[in-house]
């Protein structure tokens, strides 16, 4: 009798002990779940959406880039012997001293001319040192004709809008339309110009300021007379003669 006492009593105490356990174990907080690792595909999909929301950032002080027939001095300082001038081409080559290829330098800035010339001239010379200085380059104008006080061509210093260009050509004529001034801008393509209509007369009001648009190298204002009511975006080259040929300004 006292052994199967015992023995109930030690089931009695061993079931005790398990809803005690299980009790602790019901009330511990269970561990939140991480996410999941994200994948190489996400990452790339992610940075894509975030770069096409992105603006893109734009050059406030851009360098300049060579064009035909800017004049150059190359100097090397330990070979003084290949010293020389050269002209950027028609077609923006150079012809330099020494080389048998020429080098096409067009669109390029005076420090990536410079790595340009130290990369051909290895060929020849142990790690040349070139200084390259502009010595005479085609600046920038625009060109203003129609109804303007003074029409004719302008050098283009700094930022310029069209307001400011109208104002150095002498301001609007008699008669002029100025809710109508055409821009003509050159094309990536020789054979194309660019054509957009300016309300430059709600600019003038201090609104539609966005209008007021910063002029390019080459780029050509026109004041009509009377409405332009039909006018391609794009126009022939050839069409507009001389203003696109500043030789003939």
């Amino acid at each position: 009798m006292k052994i199967r006492s015992i023995r109930q009593l030690v089931l009695l105490l061993a079931a005790a002990s398990v809803g005690v356990m299980g009790n602790v174990a019901a009330q511990q907080p269970v561990p939140p779940q991480s996410a999941p690792p994200s994948t190489p595909q996400t990452q790339t999909a992610d940075a894509s959406a975030t770069d096409a929301q992105r603006p893109a950032l734009h050059q406030r002080y851009p360098r300049y880039r060579l064009r035909s027939s800017d004049v150059i001095d190359l100097t090397f300082r330990f070979t003084p012997e290949f010293n020389q001038e050269v002209t950027v081409q028609p077609d923006g080559y150079i012809q330099a001293r020494g080389l048998q290829n020429d080098v096409y330098v067009q669109g390029l800035t005076v420090a990536e001319m410079t790595t340009a010339l130290q990369k051909a001239y290895a060929n020849i010379l142990n790690q040349p040192e070139i200084s390259v200085t502009l010595k005479d380059f085609d600046r920038p104008y625009f060109v203003a004709g129609g109804l303007v006080g003074k029409p004719g061509k302008y050098d283009l210093r700094g930022t310029t809008t069209a307001t400011q260009a109208v104002a150095m050509a002498g301001g609007f004529a008699d008669g002029a339309k100025n809710s109508q001034v055409v821009l003509f801008r050159k094309s990536n393509t020789d054979d194309w110009v660019e054509v957009k209509v300016l309300n430059l007369k709600e600019v003038l009001k201090g609104k539609k300021l966005n209008e007021d648009t910063v002029l390019q190298p080459g780029d050509m204002l026109y004041v009509p007379k009377s409405t332009w009511s039909k006018i391609e975006k794009f126009l022939p080259r050839s069409s507009l003669g001389a203003y696109f040929s500043p030789a003939a300004l």
